[in-house]
C-alpha cells in the first residue's frame, strides 16, 4: 500500500494560500464602487463649480466627481509642481502674459470625437469669460492683460477641465469614466472609459448617492450599502477605530466668520477686534471638533504659506474687553449658520457665549439674513496665491499683488485680514472612509480623492 505523504498536502496548501494572497494584492478588473456624498448636485458641468463665490454647490467631493469624468490640461502634484495632462508642453512669453500649451494627440472624448485645440479653447473661454483664448494649430494661446505667473496652476482647477458640449448642452469629457445615468440632485452612475488615453480604469462602474448627511453615509457604510463615504472632521477619530480605511488630506478647508459688509466706523472696527479676541479656538477644537483640524487666525494654512503661525489664534479676554470698553453703544449682532450643518450651529452658539464674556451680544440664527455667518471655504487649490485669490473674491475684495514672493503673499493676506470682513477659526482636513475591499485610492493635499486607479477585492466584486 502506498504511504500517504501528509507533508505534500501541507506544502500544496501553503502554495495555494500564497497564490491566493498574492492574487488579492494585485490589481483586479471589475466591480462597482458605491459612494455617498452630502452635496446634491444639479449640474455636472465643471464650469458651474466656482470656488470663488463660496457657494454650497462647491465641495471637495464635487470636484472629485468632476475629475473622474473630465480632465484638465495640467495637474498639480503634491510638491506643487505642474505635470502634463491633456497638454503635453507649455511655455510663457518673457513677460508671462502670453502662454502657449500644446494639446495631446489621439485623446478621445466619451462621445468618440477627438480632442482638438479649438474645443479646448472654447471650453476655457466658457469657464473664464474674461480670458483671451484662441487655437493655433495643435496649441491653444492664452493672453492675459498683466503677467500671470500662476496661470498653469489655475488651469489645473476642476472648473477649468476641458468639456465638449453637444447641441443640447450635454457635456462630454475625456476622463477615466463616462456618464451612464444622471439624476440631478439624487444620483450618478458612471462606467469605465474603455478608450481612456491613460488606460482603462480597474473598476467597471461607480454609483453615487447624493444628498446624504454624514450620519446617513456612515449608517449605509455599516450596513454594507456604501463602500466610500465622506467623514466629518470631528468624527474621524471615532471612524478610525471602527476598522474602516480612513484617509485625510492636509488641513485645506477654512472655517471662518464672514461679515456680510465692511466696517463703517472706528467703533465697529473695535467691536470686531473684540469679537476675534474673545473666541476660544483651542477649547472649541477640543470639545466640538474632537481634536480635529488646527485653530487658526490666518486665511492660508501654515503648510501652504509657511508663516501661518505668525497670526496668533489664542483668545485674550482682557484685551477683548478693553477694545469693547472703548465703544459706548453695543449693537446686537446676528450670526448665521447653515441649518444642515450641525457643527456650524454649535460653533455659532459657542462663539456667542465667548462674545458674551467680552461684553458683546451675538444671536445665533438659521436665517439666511445675518450680520455675519459661519462659513466653510473649500480651498480652491494647494497653490497659496490661487487659494488667497479665492478668499479675497468671497470677501468682495481684490489682492494688492497677485503672485511673487512669500513676502508679497504675507502682505496680501495681512491686507485682507485688516479689512476685518473675515475672522478665521479653523483649518480642517477633508476626510473619507472606505471599506477594506477598496485598494489603491488616494486623497490629495487639495482634498480631492482619486479613484482612477482604485480596485476592489475579489470577495467584494462577487457579492
Amino acid at each position: 500500500m502506498r504511504r500517504f505523504d501528509w507533508r505534500s498536502v501541507v506544502v500544496s496548501s501553503v502554495i495555494i494560500g500564497t497564490l491566493a494572497a498574492t492574487a488579492e494584492t494585485r490589481p483586479q478588473y471589475g466591480g462597482t464602487l458605491h459612494i455617498a456624498m452630502r452635496a446634491a448636485l444639479t449640474s455636472l458641468d465643471p464650469k458651474d463649480t466656482n470656488p470663488a463665490d463660496g457657494s454650497q454647490s462647491d465641495s471637495f467631493s464635487r470636484r472629485s466627481l468632476d475629475m473622474l469624468i473630465f480632465e484638465t490640461l495640467v495637474n498639480v502634484d503634491e510638491s506643487l509642481q505642474i505635470q502634463p495632462a491633456l497638454a503635453t508642453t507649455w511655455q510663457a512669453s518673457p513677460d508671462n502674459q502670453r502662454w502657449q500649451l500644446r494639446i495631446r494627440h489621439g485623446v478621445k472624448f466619451h462621445d468618440g470625437t477627438l480632442l482638438s485645440a479649438e474645443v479646448a479653447a472654447a471650453s476655457l473661454r466658457a469657464a473664464n469669460p474674461t480670458w483671451k483664448v484662441s487655437a493655433e494649430g495643435d496649441s491653444i494661446i492664452i493672453t492675459r492683460d498683466t503677467a500671470d505667473l500662476e496661470l498653469p496652476a489655475q488651469l489645473a482647477l476642476a472648473k477649468n477641465a476641458i468639456v465638449k458640449r453637444n447641441a443640447d448642452g450635454v457635456p462630454s469629457g475625456t476622463g477615466p469614466f463616462h456618464i451612464v445615468d444622471w439624476r440631478p440632485g439624487r444620483s450618478l452612475a458612471v462606467a469605465a472609459n474603455e478608450d481612456c488615453w491613460r488606460g482603462r480604469p480597474f473598476l467597471d462602474a461607480i454609483e453615487v448617492d447624493m444628498g446624504r448627511s454624514f450620519h446617513e453615509q456612515m449608517t449605509a457604510m455599516e450596513l454594507g450599502k456604501e463602500d466610500f463615504v465622506e467623514v466629518a472632521a470631528e468624527q474621524s477619530r471615532h471612524i478610525s477605530q471602527e476598522g474602516y480605511q480612513l484617509v485625510s488630506s492636509k488641513p485645506i478647508e477654512l472655517v471662518a466668520l464672514l461679515f456680510t459688509r465692511d466696517t463703517t466706523s472706528p467703533e465697529e472696527k473695535l467691536l470686531r477686534e473684540a469679537l476675534a479676541l474673545s473666541i476660544e479656538r483651542g477649547s472649541i477644537r477640543s470639545v466640538l471638533l474632537q481634536g480635529a483640524g488646527e485653530p487658526t487666525a490666518s486665511i492660508l494654512p501654515n503648510w501652504m504659506s509657511g508663516y501661518g503661525f505668525v497670526f496668533s489664534s489664542d483668545a485674550d479676554l482682557v484685551q477683548a474687553r478693553q477694545a469693547r470698553e472703548q465703544v459706548n453703544k453695543i449693537p446686537s449682532w446676528s450670526v448665521g449658520y447653515d441649518t444642515d450643518d450641525v457643527v456650524a450651529r454649535l460653533l455659532a452658539e459657542r462663539i456667542a457665549l465667548n462674545a458674551k464674556d467680552a461684553g458683546l451680544s451675538l444671536q445665533p440664527t438659521g436665517s439666511a439674513v445675518a450680520d455675519m455667518k459661519v462659513v466653510r471655504i473649500a480651498m480652491a487649490s494647494p497653490h497659496p496665491w490661487i487659494a488667497l485669490r479665492q478668499v479675497s473674491m468671497i470677501e468682495g475684495a481684490s489682492l494688492t499683488r497677485d503672485g511673487g514672493s512669500v513676502e508679497n503673499l504675507y502682505a496680501s493676506e495681512r491686507a485682507l485680514l485688516t479689512s476685518q470682513r473675515l475672522v478665521p477659526l479653523f483649518h480642517l482636513p477633508a476626510s473619507y472612509a472606505a471599506s477594506s475591499a477598496l485598494n489603491n485610492w488616494t486623497v490629495g493635499a487639495d482634498g480631492v480623492w482619486n479613484l482612477a486607479d482604485a480596485w476592489m477585492g475579489a470577495a467584494h466584486r462577487e457579492r
